[in-house]
């Protein structure tokens, strides 16, 4: 694969937030999760578990998560960022500035706002959804190492002709998760990807965030 085909399947992937009802064949699902599990990771520990809910099972799960969600404060497994602060806060707020715009939240209308944050736990219409974790004992390693695996999988559905969005909100509800997909208390839940076919007509699909150039990143020496 040349570089130019690579960047074409990174300039091509993006968040998807609505999704086609229409279900990923198995086989296509599981040529996505080979091809992100060649991640690379720190000694080959490969840490990364998933729990894919397809069918039925995606839609018991949209249900019983949207509950979760309405009646209960978050309490993700690891600590989510303290604050955004600079750039950082710059390019978090132009993020969802510019998603509000797409599906027309004016500013201030909190009500609108809150709706459309509740789309993350209705998973965006997603048919399929994967929860990630790894091992509690491998730490920050073993996160670092999946969002490898996050990565491949974003590009493997891009390549396929899907579209996918990993999730931190979905992750937020940790203890719900690990009660409602039996998931043992030493692994850490990352992140959902919810993943499918992409609502190309859909007004949140319809906006594309940028990327500094090397100059803002890059540190060069010598």
């Amino acid at each position: 694969m040349t570089i130019s085909v690579l960047n074409q399947l990174l300039r091509g992937r993006y968040s998807c937030r609505a999704f086609r009802p229409d279900p990923v064949p198995k086989t296509e699902i599981e040529q996505l999760l080979i091809s992100a599990g060649r991640a690379p990771s720190w000694c080959n520990a490969q840490p990364w578990k998933v729990v894919v809910a397809t069918g039925d099972e995606t839609d018991r799960f949209r249900r019983a998560l949207q509950q979760e969600a309405t009646n209960r404060p978050p309490a993700p497994d690891m600590p989510f960022p303290t604050s955004y602060s600079g750039v950082y806060q710059d390019r978090r707020r132009a993020c969802g500035w510019a998603l509000y715009e797409a599906v027309g939240v004016k500013k201030g209308d909190r009500e609108a706002s809150q709706r459309q944050m509740m789309e993350n736990f209705a998973l965006f219409g997603a048919p399929h959804c994967a929860i990630l974790s790894s091992p509690v004992e491998l730490g920050s390693y073993g996160a670092m190492d999946c969002g490898g695996f996050v990565t491949a999988f974003s590009l493997a559905a891009q390549s396929l002709g899907l579209a996918c969005i990993p999730q931190a909100a979905v992750a937020s509800y940790g203890p719900f998760l690990h009660r409602y997909f039996d998931i043992s208390d030493d692994r850490l839940i990352l992140c959902a990807i919810s993943f499918g076919y992409p609502d190309t007509d859909h007004p949140a699909n319809g906006f594309r965030t940028d990327r500094v150039p090397l100059g803002q990143f890059v540190d060069w020496r010598g």
